[in-house]
C-alpha cells in the first residue's frame, strides 16, 4: 500500500477500505508521508467525498491515533457539548456549571479560535490565572470531583486530527462535512463523552451560510455517531445576529456570571442554554417533561447553585474568583466610547458577521494559532433585535485599546444594525433537532 496510490484512488472518486484509512492516519501519525501528499489528499476528499462507512473508519482512526480518556464508572454519563462556533456564543460557559449543578457530570474539551471569533478556551483565559491546560489526569479527577471541567484538548488526544486541523485550513479543506464530521466526532470520542451534543450553526455568523447545509452536517455527525456508538444530538440553530449582548473574551464571560447570578432571565442566551440543558436531561431520561426540566434548572440558578459549581471549577482550575463580584479584577480595555443610534425606530437585524469583523479588528480574535489575543477588547450591544432605540440614544458601546482601529471597527459596527419604524416578527433561534428521537423544536 502506498500513498501515492491512494490519492488517485480517492481523485477517481473510489472508496477507501478501513484498513487503507487506517494507513493514512497511521502515516501522519508516524510523519512517513509528505504534508503536500496529506494536502492533495484532502483536496481529492474535498471535490469526490467521503462515503458514510469512510467518514466513520476516518473518524475512529483519529480517535485512536492518542489516548482516550477512560472516567471509569462515570464513563457512560458523561456530557459533552461542543458547537461549530459563532459570534458571541458563550453558551458552554452558561451551560457546563449549570449542567453541573444538576449532577450531570460534564467534561468539555475545547479549542482555540480561528478566524472571526475566538474560542471558549480564549475567554475562559480572560479570568486571571484560570488553568485550561490541564492533564488528562487532571480532567478524570476534576470532573469525579465537581462535575466540570472546561479545558484545552490534552496533546495526547487525537493528535492526527490537529495536525490535519492545520493541513485543512491552509488548503481550504476546512468545510468538507466528512473532514468536519469526522474531526469533531473524534475528539468527542477521545475525550471520553458518550453523550455528545452538537450545537450546529448556520447563518452569516457561522461559517455554514444556510440552515440546509446545517442540517446535512448534523445528520452526517448523529450517522456517525451511531456507527460508533455514541448518543449524539444535533440542534441546528441560526447564527444570523449575535448572540447575547458581549462580543469580546472578557465581556463574554462577564455576560455568562451575570446569566449564572441569575440577572439574565430572557432573551437569546437565556434561551438557548435552558433548551440546550432541557435537551440534555431529556436525552438522559432524568425529565419527560419540557417545562417542568426548565423550571428545575431556573430554581439552580435562582438559588445559586449554578454560580456555585462555576465557581468550584474556578478554584479547580487555579483561577481568581474575585472576578465572579468584582468585574473590575478582568483585565479592562485603555477606553470605551459609546456609539449613539443616528435614527429612531426597532432594531430590525443586526449582521453578525459584521459585528465579528469589527471585534477582530479590535483584536479580540486570530487569524492563526500563533497570533495574539486581546481579551480586553469588544463591543457590547446596548439594543439588541426587537428593541426600541431613539436618535441619541446609545446603541453599541466599543471597549478599545487603539483609537485608529476603534474608528473602523465603528464603522463595521454601523453598517451591521438595521433600523426602521416596524417592530419585527420574533425568529426562531432552533431551526431543527437531529438525533436518536429525531425531535423538531422551536425556541
Amino acid at each position: 500500500m502506498d500513498f501515492i496510490s491512494l490519492i488517485e484512488k480517492k481523485k477517481q472518486g473510489k472508496s477507501h477500505s478501513k484498513d487503507e484509512i487506517c494507513f493514512i492516519v497511521n502515516s501522519l501519525m508516524e510523519n512517513k508521508v509528505l504534508d503536500s501528499q496529506i494536502s492533495s489528499w484532502l483536496m481529492a476528499v474535498y471535490f469526490k467525498g467521503l462515503t458514510d462507512d469512510e467518514t466513520a473508519y476516518l473518524t475512529q482512526a483519529l480517535a485512536s491515533s492518542g489516548v482516550t480518556i477512560d472516567f471509569g464508572d462515570l464513563a457512560s454519563l458523561i456530557v459533552d457539548k461542543h458547537s461549530t462556533g459563532g459570534v458571541g456564543d458563550k453558551v458552554t460557559i452558561t451551560l457546563i456549571p449549570l449542567l453541573a449543578a444538576a449532577g450531570i457530570p460534564v467534561a468539555k474539551l475545547a479549542d482555540r479560535g480561528l478566524g472571526h471569533a475566538a474560542g471558549t478556551v480564549d475567554k475562559l483565559e480572560a479570568i486571571p490565572d484560570l488553568n485550561t491546560n490541564l492533564t488528562i489526569q487532571e480532567i478524570v479527577n476534576q470532573v469525579k470531583n465537581i462535575n466540570a471541567v472546561i479545558a484545552s484538548q490534552a496533546e495526547e488526544l487525537a493528535p492526527v486530527d490537529k495536525k490535519l486541523y492545520v493541513l485543512r485550513n491552509i488548503t481550504a479543506t476546512y468545510d468538507s462535512d466528512a473532514l468536519l464530521a469526522s474531526s469533531i466526532i473524534s475528539k468527542k470520542i477521545a475525550s471520553g463523552a458518550n453523550n455528545i451534543i452538537l450545537d450546529v450553526k448556520y447563518g452569516s455568523g457561522a461559517f455554514m451560510k444556510t440552515p440546509e447545509d446545517a442540517v446535512h452536517l448534523s445528520k452526517l455527525m448523529v450517522k456517525i455517531g451511531k456507527l460508533l456508538n455514541k448518543s449524539v444530538t444535533a440542534v441546528v440553530t441560526s447564527m444570523e445576529e449575535p448572540l447575547g449582548r458581549a462580543v469580546g473574551n472578557s465581556l463574554e464571560v462577564i455576560e455568562a456570571i451575570e446569566f449564572l447570578k441569575g440577572k439574565i432571565e430572557t432573551g437569546d442566551l437565556a434561551d438557548l442554554t435552558y433548551y440546550f440543558a432541557v435537551t440534555v436531561l431529556m436525552n438522559m431520561d432524568i425529565y419527560d417533561d419540557k417545562a417542568e426540566a426548565e423550571r428545575y434548572l431556573r430554581t439552580l440558578v435562582h438559588s445559586g447553585k449554578a454560580l456555585a459549581k462555576f465557581r468550584e471549577l474556578i478554584i479547580a482550575q487555579r483561577g481568581n474568583t474575585e472576578v465572579l463580584d468584582n468585574y473590575d479584577k478582568f483585565v479592562l480595555p485603555a477606553f470605551k466610547v459609546e456609539c449613539e443610534s443616528k435614527k429612531n425606530g426597532y432594531v430590525q437585524y443586526i449582521n453578525a458577521f459584521n459585528i465579528a469583523r469589527a471585534a477582530k479588528i479590535l483584536g479580540a480574535s486570530r487569524e492563526n494559532n500563533s497570533a495574539p489575543i486581546d481579551l480586553s477588547v469588544g463591543i457590547y450591544l446596548n439594543k439588541k433585535s426587537g428593541e426600541y432605540v431613539n436618535k441619541g440614544e446609545i446603541l453599541y458601546t466599543i471597549y478599545s485599546n487603539d483609537e485608529d482601529k476603534t474608528k473602523i471597527a465603528q464603522k463595521y459596527c454601523d453598517e451591521a444594525f438595521s433600523i426602521n419604524d416596524s417592530k419585527p416578527c420574533h425568529k426562531n433561534l432552533v431551526h431543527t433537532v437531529i438525533g436518536t428521537k429525531d425531535e423538531e423544536d422551536d425556541v
